[in-house]
Protein backbone atom coordinates (compact mmCIF):
# COMPACT_ATOMS: atom_id res chain seq x y z
CA UNK A 1 0.00 0.00 0.00
CA UNK A 2 1.13 3.84 -0.66
CA UNK A 3 -0.36 6.16 1.41
CA UNK A 4 -0.25 9.34 -0.78
CA UNK A 5 0.47 13.05 1.64
CA UNK A 6 -1.63 15.89 1.20
CA UNK A 7 1.82 17.84 -0.53
CA UNK A 8 1.08 15.24 -3.63
CA UNK A 9 -2.82 15.56 -3.44
CA UNK A 10 -2.71 19.71 -2.94
CA UNK A 11 -0.74 19.34 -6.16
CA UNK A 12 -2.28 16.81 -8.03
CA UNK A 13 -5.74 18.78 -7.83
CA UNK A 14 -4.29 21.85 -8.26
CA UNK A 15 -3.47 20.64 -11.70
CA UNK A 16 0.52 21.04 -10.83
CA UNK A 17 2.77 18.80 -13.41
CA UNK A 18 5.67 17.17 -10.99
CA UNK A 19 6.98 13.63 -10.37
CA UNK A 20 5.02 12.73 -7.81
CA UNK A 21 1.73 13.78 -9.25
CA UNK A 22 3.10 12.52 -12.68
CA UNK A 23 3.49 8.98 -10.25
CA UNK A 24 -0.28 9.60 -8.87
CA UNK A 25 -1.80 9.79 -12.41
CA UNK A 26 -0.06 6.43 -13.73
CA UNK A 27 -0.60 4.54 -10.05
CA UNK A 28 -4.28 5.49 -10.14
CA UNK A 29 -5.70 2.85 -11.82
CA UNK A 30 -2.61 0.12 -10.80
CA UNK A 31 -1.58 0.62 -7.14
CA UNK A 32 -3.32 0.24 -3.73
CA UNK A 33 -3.15 3.59 -3.00
CA UNK A 34 -4.43 5.07 0.62
CA UNK A 35 -4.13 7.79 3.17
CA UNK A 36 -4.57 8.84 6.93
CA UNK A 37 -7.90 10.37 8.48
CA UNK A 38 -5.48 13.28 8.99
CA UNK A 39 -4.02 13.74 5.17
CA UNK A 40 -8.11 13.48 4.20
CA UNK A 41 -8.17 16.48 6.81
CA UNK A 42 -5.60 18.92 5.56
CA UNK A 43 -6.88 18.14 2.27
CA UNK A 44 -10.64 19.42 2.88
CA UNK A 45 -9.78 21.99 4.77
CA UNK A 46 -7.72 23.91 2.10
CA UNK A 47 -10.55 23.36 -0.56
CA UNK A 48 -13.04 26.99 -0.23
CA UNK A 49 -15.63 26.27 -2.85
CA UNK A 50 -18.61 23.84 -0.93
CA UNK A 51 -19.17 21.54 -4.70
CA UNK A 52 -15.85 21.26 -5.14
CA UNK A 53 -14.90 19.91 -1.10
CA UNK A 54 -18.04 17.59 -1.48
CA UNK A 55 -16.62 16.12 -4.84
CA UNK A 56 -13.13 15.65 -3.45
CA UNK A 57 -14.46 14.03 -0.08
CA UNK A 58 -16.17 11.71 -1.88
CA UNK A 59 -13.55 10.70 -4.52
CA UNK A 60 -11.14 10.61 -1.80
CA UNK A 61 -13.39 8.40 0.38
CA UNK A 62 -13.25 6.01 -2.21
CA UNK A 63 -9.58 4.94 -0.95
CA UNK A 64 -8.83 3.05 1.71
CA UNK A 65 -8.71 5.74 4.56
CA UNK A 66 -6.43 5.10 7.91
CA UNK A 67 -7.22 6.15 11.35
CA UNK A 68 -3.79 7.15 12.47
CA UNK A 69 -3.89 8.26 16.23
CA UNK A 70 -4.32 6.78 19.43
CA UNK A 71 -1.98 6.92 22.35
CA UNK A 72 0.57 4.12 20.76
CA UNK A 73 1.50 6.26 17.66
CA UNK A 74 1.19 9.37 19.64
CA UNK A 75 4.69 8.07 21.79
CA UNK A 76 5.99 6.24 19.06
CA UNK A 77 6.01 9.61 17.04
CA UNK A 78 7.84 11.24 19.88
CA UNK A 79 10.20 9.01 20.07
CA UNK A 80 10.84 9.25 16.25
CA UNK A 81 10.84 12.85 16.66
CA UNK A 82 13.44 12.86 19.51
CA UNK A 83 15.60 10.53 17.42
CA UNK A 84 15.81 12.57 14.61
CA UNK A 85 16.34 15.39 16.91
CA UNK A 86 19.43 13.77 18.74
CA UNK A 87 20.82 13.06 15.52
CA UNK A 88 20.47 16.89 14.25
CA UNK A 89 16.82 17.17 12.24
CA UNK A 90 14.63 19.12 13.21
CA UNK A 91 11.24 18.26 12.03
CA UNK A 92 8.61 21.28 11.42
CA UNK A 93 5.39 19.90 11.95
CA UNK A 94 3.68 17.57 13.98
CA UNK A 95 0.98 16.02 12.13
CA UNK A 96 4.17 14.49 9.72
CA UNK A 97 6.14 12.71 12.55
CA UNK A 98 2.50 11.37 12.72
CA UNK A 99 2.35 10.06 9.26
CA UNK A 100 5.23 9.12 8.67
CA UNK A 101 5.60 6.94 12.13
CA UNK A 102 2.21 5.35 11.53
CA UNK A 103 3.74 3.90 7.88
CA UNK A 104 7.01 2.81 9.54
CA UNK A 105 4.24 0.98 11.59
CA UNK A 106 2.10 -0.02 8.95
CA UNK A 107 4.75 -0.96 6.64
CA UNK A 108 3.62 1.37 4.08
CA UNK A 109 5.16 3.42 1.63
CA UNK A 110 5.03 7.17 1.39
CA UNK A 111 4.66 9.56 -1.40
CA UNK A 112 5.00 12.85 -0.85
CA UNK A 113 6.79 16.02 -1.79
CA UNK A 114 7.71 17.24 2.05
CA UNK A 115 11.30 17.84 2.84
CA UNK A 116 10.27 17.00 6.52
CA UNK A 117 9.86 13.37 5.40
CA UNK A 118 13.54 12.98 4.06
CA UNK A 119 15.14 12.65 7.71
CA UNK A 120 12.69 9.79 7.82
CA UNK A 121 13.93 7.99 4.74
CA UNK A 122 17.20 8.55 5.94
CA UNK A 123 17.54 7.52 9.44
CA UNK A 124 14.72 5.37 10.30
CA UNK A 125 14.11 3.78 7.15
CA UNK A 126 10.49 5.19 5.88
CA UNK A 127 9.86 3.42 2.51
CA UNK A 128 9.53 6.36 0.15
CA UNK A 129 8.30 6.53 -3.50
CA UNK A 130 10.88 7.98 -5.86
CA UNK A 131 9.32 8.86 -9.20
CA UNK A 132 12.57 8.91 -11.23
CA UNK A 133 11.34 9.40 -14.62
CA UNK A 134 8.16 10.91 -15.98
CA UNK A 135 5.80 8.64 -17.60
CA UNK A 136 4.43 8.94 -21.55
CA UNK A 137 3.15 12.23 -22.10
CA UNK A 138 3.26 14.55 -24.94
CA UNK A 139 3.58 17.41 -22.00
CA UNK A 140 3.44 17.98 -18.38
CA UNK A 141 0.16 20.44 -18.85
CA UNK A 142 -1.40 16.89 -20.09
CA UNK A 143 -1.27 15.59 -16.65
CA UNK A 144 -3.31 17.90 -15.02
CA UNK A 145 -4.63 20.56 -17.52
CA UNK A 146 -6.60 22.22 -14.79
CA UNK A 147 -7.82 21.08 -11.05
CA UNK A 148 -11.61 20.19 -12.86
CA UNK A 149 -10.34 17.44 -14.52
CA UNK A 150 -7.81 16.45 -12.43
CA UNK A 151 -10.74 15.88 -10.07
CA UNK A 152 -12.39 14.24 -12.39
CA UNK A 153 -9.93 11.74 -12.37
CA UNK A 154 -10.17 10.68 -8.90
CA UNK A 155 -14.08 9.69 -10.07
Amino acid sequence: MVIVDTTVWIDYLGGVANKETAWLEHALPRERLGLTDMILSEVLQGIRDESDFKRVRDDLMKFQIFAAGGSDLAIAAALNYRTLRQRGFAIRKTIDCWIATFCLLSGHKLLHRDRDFDAFEKVLRLQVIHSRKRFQSASPREYLPNRRQAQARLS
